[in-house]
């Protein structure tokens, strides 16, 4: 019977508020009250894909191309460091490879988003990827809070903030958040910045589906989301005619991975989160660290 609640939270999170944190709380709550259902979860690595690309359709190319090369410099070598630093940092501590990975590009890129894009390419179980976004989810709210304080502090002009937080904070909700708490340029280059960072979303799904390749086949599982998510962003640019229904779409694909979400956290069991919660907060809360401080002090000089 308490089957039943499996339909009626995956209906919530079509609404405005249901947000990611909350889905993945209740999904948690329902994990360890014991209330599973016995088929939906098999869907929860589809509804990721599917996500994913109809988000593609939100997304401006006009908008990236038009940002600056300051920026976009920045969030090459800020990529770079952080999947690498993410990678030896998570074999020191002893993370799951799985895990570490899904830490490191949601920090690097955007969030849950990079999280939920990369999660189907290497497999990952679903408490790995409930502790990468949980990670994420509490070091963004802390973020949107802190970085405007810190940055009013340090006297930050509004283009040295906006870049700051495109490049420190996860999620481009939270980034929107702390930019327009900041000021309107703040905002405007936060966003465009983190446009920016998204879009590598693409070359690290392909780059992590090569090298993840399996020992036994010996080829790679090539990520077709990934490649129809970059239609999906391509025809929406070609045919800006249709915006409106890509407006649909898009939203359509930002609930999808509330509900997505949800499924994660409701398959998760405690004794996984005994098996690596701790030291994933270590690892997230050390590489967050290591990327604000090391790009305040980089757009600083």
């Amino acid at each position: 019977m308490r089957q039943w609640l499996y339909p009626i939270v995956i209906a919530l999170c079509f609404m405005p508020f249901i947000s990611p944190a909350i889905a993945l709380l209740i999904g948690l709550i329902f994990s360890f009250i014991g209330i599973k259902h016995p088929t939906l979860h098999k869907y929860t690595s589809k509804t990721l894909q599917v996500s994913i690309v109809l988000m593609g359709f939100g997304m401006s190319l006009s908008d990236v191309i038009a940002s600056s090369k300051t920026g976009f410099i920045e969030t090459i070598i800020s990529v770079t460091v952080v999947m690498f630093l993410g990678i030896v940092l998570g074999k020191l501590l002893k993370v799951e490879k799985n895990t570490s990975l899904l830490i490191a590009s949601g920090t690097a890129i955007c969030g849950g988003s990079a999280i939920a894009a990369v999660a189907p390419i290497i497999n990952s179980k679903s408490y790995q990827t409930s502790f990468a976004l949980i990670v994420v989810f509490v070091l963004n709210a802390v973020a949107l809070f802190i970085f405007p304080v810190i940055g009013r502090q340090l006297g930050l002009s509004q283009e040295a903030f906006g870049n700051w937080a495109a490049i420190a904070i996860h999620d481009t909700s939270s980034v929107v958040g702390a930019g327009a708490i900041y000021g309107e340029k703040a905002l405007q280059v936060a966003t465009t910045v983190k446009l920016i960072r998204a879009l590598w979303i693409i070359p690290l799904a392909l780059i992590i589906a090569f090298v993840n390749k399996s020992e036994d086949k010996k080829s790679i599982k090539f990520p077709w989301f990934i490649l129809f998510f970059v239609l999906a962003i391509i025809f929406a640019n070609l045919f800006p005619s249709l915006q409106s229904s890509y407006d649909h779409f898009s939203w359509l694909g930002r609930r999808g991975m509330v509900v997505a979400l949800f499924l994660i956290g409701s398959n998760i069991t405690v004794s996984e989160i005994k098996k690596s919660g701790p030291r994933s907060f270590i690892l997230g809360i050390t590489l967050w660290i290591i990327i604000s401080v090391g790009s305040l002090f980089f757009l600083t000089l």
